[in-house]
């Protein structure tokens, strides 16, 4: 059996040895390899010490090496079959041995052994790949934990020399585009790769072009990766953040084997093959562009926060970190709301109600209406972008994953915010709305000038209405929309009132005016020991995840409560009126590290209310809509 160190460097070396074993005892050797490594990855010193592919170059990484991802699932393609066992025999001896095909793209024998298609103790087994990005937007101080908490030591890759004499599946047998839907025969085609990369924002599908990584925004860097995943893919879904630990696999015959399907695919009628062509090369693009990982062990991930434990419920680790956090939730909040009234120019309720936008989170959804989602307005925001981007640096520093839009009429027309299924490529073109759960997105209305938006625009517009008002996206399908649910905290700056939808607009009443708003910021931040900040990360993401309730004693003041209001004011206050109460009133209570509503928060957001419906009342425009 393999050393201490060698399930990682040498994973396939720890299959081998438990599949030999298990094979002549007749055992389940899938399930004690997932078992073995699951043990291994237990606690956070031995996940740590497994080189990361987010932090360390692909070419210092040892390929059949162990390596983790921490990425977002992008696109999910057809199931894929593959020789999970296959029987190779000896051309000198005639000797039979049997070898797994799990984990690996190519079959391995020795020089003198052939597969032996036609044997009955080949296996044929399905997998899922999914086609995996970098978090989208993954804030730089996120990158830079994971980075500093990761334990492991990578070599260059350059220093490996395979021993062993590879050959892909696909050489021994005629390969062709399959799905599950079609029974695998002996004699048949099968997909035994199913490899894919997308096009960036707005560029055409073309076989000629070379695939890039189809990142969702502009800007992004870092690897995409092709994870095959043996065991339970039904639970994860397009956009769910996961880790995979699993066996890297970035083999140049790989590329090879895309070559050859090229020439052959050249001899065919192009008016045949051409949409078959396309797919073959998005779906296979180079191995060291796009490498491939081989999942052991894949976790979804509730958030892609470092400062806190990867879930808060079932070790005590977990609730020490909480039950911490929670003792000094008060004074880290009175901090926070300091913080972010400097970073709106003194305004302290602008503040109170920034603080709880970025906690809410959708927590539920009855029928098609998304529960706890708080987005915000906020206006009178000084016109011409340079206050919200300078709002949008701060904010970057404290949540995990943020976007800046500025809403000119050229972005609205030019920019792709739907993903859409290109048909011919077999594979789904991102769009900057193919975002992560708990993204933090700020829309900058104060560049938008008057013009024309064209029909893509509109769409852009809708998608945002969309996205704002159900907390879901229609990916665009040609034939048909589907709703792709999400959960995003949208901000709107703006100079007047938005002309998008919002939970709750806020007008921005500056205390001061600094001569150099830049400088203004940068010295905010310089001036924020990175402890603090940590802080901040620390509570916003916590409370994000907090469980909350409303006792039936509460729940009957409340409603005493609007019944009374509603008497002495009917003409001004409304159902809506209601309801935001009951969303500020929880978001409140939980800011406050409180998860059950009381009297006191009850009343506290009753005045927090009153506080930003006067401001209304004091400007010349007040126009009669929602406040």
């Amino acid at each position: 059996m393999a050393g201490v160190e060698d399930w990682i460097s040498a994973p396939l070396a720890v299959v081998q040895g438990l599949f030999s074993a298990q094979r002549q005892a007749n055992g389940d050797w899938e399930k004690n390899v997932t078992d073995y490594f699951h043990d291994k990855l237990q606690g956070n010193r031995s996940a740590a010490s497994v080189p990361c592919l987010n932090d360390v170059p692909l070419h210092y990484l040892k390929p059949n090496s162990l390596v983790r991802f921490r990425c977002m699932v992008q696109d999910m393609f057809d199931p894929e079959f593959y020789m999970g066992v296959y029987e190779t025999v000896d051309t000198n001896t005639s000797a039979r041995v049997l070898h797994f095909g799990k984990y690996r793209d190519l079959a391995e024998s020795l020089p003198q052994q052939e597969v032996d298609l036609d044997s009955r103790r080949n296996v044929t087994c399905e997998r899922q790949t999914f086609y995996c990005v970098p978090v989208p937007g993954e804030s730089p101080w996120v990158k830079d934990a994971y980075t500093c908490s990761s334990q492991a030591r990578a070599c260059a890759s350059t220093s490996y020399t395979p021993s062993r004499q590879k050959r892909s599946y696909e050489e021994d047998e005629d390969v062709g585009p399959c799905d599950t839907r079609t029974s695998h025969g002996l004699g048949e085609p099968k997909r035994l790769e199913t490899e894919a990369a997308g096009l960036q924002q707005n560029q055409p599908s073309s076989c000629s072009s070379a695939p890039d990584l189809n990142f969702p925004l502009p800007g992004e860097k870092g690897p995409a990766c092709l994870i095959k995943v043996y065991e339970g893919w039904d639970s994860f879904k397009v956009n769910d953040i996961i880790e995979v630990y699993g066996i890297l696999s970035v083999d140049p015959a790989l590329s090879a084997v895309n070559e050859d399907r090229d020439a052959v695919s050249a001899l065919l009628d192009p008016s045949d093959n051409m949409e078959t062509l396309e797919e073959q090369r998005a779906h296979c693009p180079p191995a060291s562009l796009v490498p491939r990982i081989h999942s052991v062990v894949t976790w979804k991930l509730q958030h892609n926060n470092p400062l806190l434990p990867g879930t808060l419920q079932g070790t005590e680790e977990s609730k020490l970190f909480v039950s911490n956090l929670l003792c000094e939730v008060s004074a880290v909040r009175a901090e926070l709301l300091g913080f972010l009234s400097h970073a709106l120019l003194g305004d302290s309720l602008a503040a109170e109600y920034l603080i709880i936008h970025l906690i809410s989170t959708v927590y539920a959804r009855r029928d098609v209406l998304p529960l706890g989602k708080f987005t915000l307005n906020l206006s009178g925001c000084p016109r011409n972008g340079i206050f919200s981007e300078l709002l949008y640096r701060i904010l970057q520093q404290i949540v995990p994953a943020a976007h800046y839009l500025p809403m000119t009429i050229e972005n609205m027309n030019k920019l792709r915010f739907i993903p859409h299924k290109d048909y011919n490529a077999n594979r789904l073109r991102s769009g900057l709305l193919q975002l992560s759960a708990h993204t933090s997105l700020l829309l900058d209305e104060t560049l938008l000038e008057q013009g024309q938006l064209d029909t893509a625009g509109v769409h852009n517009v809708t998608a945002l209405g969309n996205l704002i008002t159900w907390q879901k996206v229609d990916y665009d399908f040609s034939y048909h929309r589907m709703e792709f649910p999400c959960n995003i905290n949208v901000l709107v700056t703006s100079e007047g009132r938005s002309l998008l939808p919002s939970d709750c607009r806020v007008h921005l009443q500056p205390q001061m005016t600094p001569p150099n708003l830049e400088q203004y910021m940068g010295a905010l931040l310089s001036a924020s020991l990175p402890s603090l900040l940590n802080k901040f990360r620390s509570y916003i993401g916590l409370l994000r995840l907090l469980d909350y309730s409303i006792s039936d004693e509460i729940t009957k003041a409340v409603e005493d409560d609007f019944v009374e209001m509603r008497k002495n004011d009917p003409q001004s206050i409304s159902a809506d009126d209601l309801h935001r109460l009951l969303v500020v009133s929880r978001l409140l209570s939980l800011s406050s590290g409180q998860t059950t509503l009381s009297r006191e928060m009850w009343l506290r957001a009753k005045q927090l209310e009153q506080q930003r419906k006067s401001r209304f009342r004091e400007q010349k425009h007040v126009n009669g809509n929602e406040l």
